[in-house]
């Protein structure tokens, strides 16, 4: 492999950042579902009945449980079963965020674990109701809390994006494999490629998160962690 083998890349470069947009779009969509969905299950697991408290441990026992693939099939195959046609990109950005949730929920949840529940009693006593203190007391410092917790996530999900090639997506990956169809001596060059820019990508996001968990920080929380 020689410069000259590297340099053929270089005009296929505005087609991986083509696909790399796809990821990123995936990325947002999904992680976005994951946090609302998350929370609301993390919200039950701690504070719901304990019937209702089950079924959100079900569900994320059983997203977390079944491999990313598997769930990417079943989303895209399983809605035309019923008659519903659905995009590889929706499918992969349902399928990916249900399972993101399911993780989410467990960083959240060890969040509002870790808030001390004499916050919600001196809460309660300043005539909040059990929500409202839930609401404005325990989650806001839960959700900073979680930050740590959540860099991880995002640097999972965002590696996840790719296997939405396996049912269709043309993402940066895919992208690649079209070019490396024509020269198969760009393989190497080309994977390269693809992994510094999930690099880039990883090490950019975590630093935002970072940045955001420094400027966020809980005083006198965080010591006790």
């Amino acid at each position: 492999m020689d410069l000259e083998t590297w340099a053929k890349v270089v005009p296929e470069l505005p087609k991986l950042l083509q696909g790399l947009l796809v990821n990123v779009e995936i990325l947002l969509g999904l992680i976005s579902l994951g946090f609302v969905v998350g929370v609301g299950a993390a919200l039950l697991e701690v504070y719901a009945p304990r019937p209702v408290g089950f079924l959100a441990s079900a569900y994320t026992w059983f997203f977390r449980g079944v491999p990313e693939i598997v769930l990417l099939f079943l989303f895209y195959f399983g809605f035309d079963q019923f008659g519903i046609k659905i995009s590889a990109f929706l499918a992969a950005v349902l399928a990916l965020g249900f399972r993101s949730s399911a993780y989410q929920a467990q960083i959240f949840r060890g969040a509002l674990l870790s808030i001390p529940a004499g916050q919600v009693m001196a809460a309660r006593a300043l005539g909040l109701s059990r929500l409202g203190a839930i609401r404005y007391v325990v989650l806001p410092q839960a959700l900073r809390l979680s930050l740590a917790g959540w860099s991880n996530e995002f640097s999972s999900v965002l590696k996840d994006t790719t296997l939405a090639w396996g049912i269709g997506v043309v993402e940066v990956t895919r992208q690649a494999s079209y070019i490396r169809a024509t020269d198969f001596t760009l393989t190497l060059p080309l994977y390269l490629t693809v992994a510094l820019l999930f690099l880039v990508l990883t090490y950019a996001g975590n630093f935002a998160i970072g940045m955001a968990e420094k400027r966020l920080r809980v005083p006198g929380l965080e010591g006790r962690r």
